[in-house]
């Protein structure tokens, strides 16, 4: 099993001065080999099917690769000497990410989908690297000893769990200092471990994401969105503002930029404690917790372009789901979905189970009747039965019962004897008799 914990560095300011200097130098040869396969991809591709009509006059050479650009990392230190000065494992795991970068963008997924080109990093954009090999015994009390950095004095927030081994450690630079991230490992603990509960009515729970209200579970527990964004948003607004009337490059500029980094980094922090305390709630409520399997990247897609016959571009409702986009990524729910909360469970040795999201707030959870909705309607009145309550608690309860394997809609064999689970009075009048 591997576990990743972080603790914040607090290095001298030689060994501040040396971070930045090796992040500098790391970014430049990261552009440049990053430029060789760019380079060597426009010059000597071709298609299958096709040959281009015009040819590059250059010279055919090899196709860069990774263990080829890693043995120019050797003629890279005789020529520019201050390069010596990196650790091996460092430039080495800069043209792993290289490697990695550029076969994203050329191969696609099982899915046909593949990531966009590369990008150049800019000026204080590169911001991590890795050393691939420490010492197990590194951290000594409240100092750790990094390879040509010395012993770098860390907050040891927590304690390493026994039996894990440390493989790994990568040194991030972010708003407010710089940060080690350390890959622990015990192999006599597997890395995904079977958890097979067999749900119930009593030992489950579903629960149901929104933006109202942030889930809505079964039991009718309801918890709204903090929306640390939106609460941040003036303040930020202010300091942008005040940013713009600052020349570029200037001191007064940066420290302006610097203030604005440390306001995100806290509003992600606040985000990320609040889910992890929510998740702690719903693990200790039940065994399996039921959930939709959203597609939160197709909710905050943009919409479609409206064109007239006469070419002009109509509105498009645009501006008004922008917002909606806003509160959605204000919200992270797809984190706390996909991320947090299975994360949770599997270390509490509890079960989280995705179910189709279909027709979960068409129907009454009561009687199963279909009661149509639009997105505004946020009520949930039922002609049938009566009941009367909140939209994303109904939708909590029937996410719960398809995933103890209700169906909300049976596929019919023929047209004789049709069923379904929708109510009608003339139906149960006869049932009945």
């Amino acid at each position: 099993m591997k576990l990743a914990y972080q603790y914040k560095l607090q290095p001298t300011y030689l060994q501040r001065c040396r971070i930045n200097k090796w992040l500098d130098m790391l970014r430049l040869q990261y552009n440049y080999l990053l430029a060789d396969r760019f380079d060597w991809w426009e010059m000597n591709r071709c298609p299958v099917n096709a040959c281009p009509l015009i040819c590059s006059i250059t010279q055919p050479r090899e196709q860069p690769e990774y263990y080829g650009q890693k043995r120019s990392l050797v003629s890279l230190k005789k020529e520019r000497e201050w390069y010596a000065d990196i650790h091996a494992d460092v430039l080495q795991d800069m043209v792993k990410r290289v490697d990695l970068a550029f076969k994203r963008f050329i191969k696609r997924d099982s899915k046909g989908k593949r990531s966009g080109k590369p990008r150049w990093k800019g000026k204080n954009r590169y911001r991590t690297y890795a050393y691939s090999r420490v010492k197990p015994d590194c951290i000594q009390g409240n100092r750790i000893s990094l390879p040509k950095l010395g012993e770098v004095k860390l907050i040891q927030h927590r304690p390493i769990p026994d039996g894990f081994t440390i493989k790994r450690a990568l040194i991030t630079k972010k708003a407010d200092g710089f940060y080690v991230t350390l890959t622990l490992e015990d192999k006599s603990v597997p890395n995904a471990p079977t958890i097979d509960i067999q749900p119930t009515e009593a030992n489950s729970i579903g629960v149901d994401a929104g933006l109202e209200y942030f889930i809505a579970c079964s039991d009718g527990d309801t918890k709204e969105p903090p929306r640390f964004y939106r609460h941040s948003s003036e303040k930020l607004g202010r300091l942008q503002a005040k940013r713009e009337l600052r020349p570029k490059g200037s001191t007064s500029r940066r420290k302006l930029n610097k203030r604005i980094a440390k306001l995100h980094q806290k509003i992600a922090r606040q985000r990320k404690q609040w889910h992890f305390e929510l998740a702690s709630e719903l693990v200790n409520k039940a065994d399996v917790i039921f959930i939709e399997d959203l597609k939160i990247a197709n909710l905050i897609r943009r919409n479609k372009p409206k064109q007239a016959l006469d070419g002009t571009f109509l509105a498009n409702g645009q501006a008004a789901k922008s917002g909606l986009n806003k509160s959605f990524a204000d919200a992270g729910i797809a984190g706390f979905l996909n991320e947090i909360l299975p994360y949770k469970a599997a270390k509490a040795g509890r079960q989280v189970m995705k179910v189709n999201p279909a027709g979960t707030s068409q129907y009454c959870a009561n009687c199963l009747s279909e009661v149509p909705k639009e997105l505004s309607d946020r009520w949930h009145s039922c002609p049938h039965c009566g009941v009367h309550k909140p939209r994303d608690v109904n939708s909590g309860i029937l996410i719960k019962k398809v995933g103890l394997g209700v169906r909300l809609t049976i596929k019919r064999e023929s047209r004789k004897g049709r069923r379904s689970l929708r109510f009608s009075p003339e139906r149960s009048r006869r049932a009945n008799l």
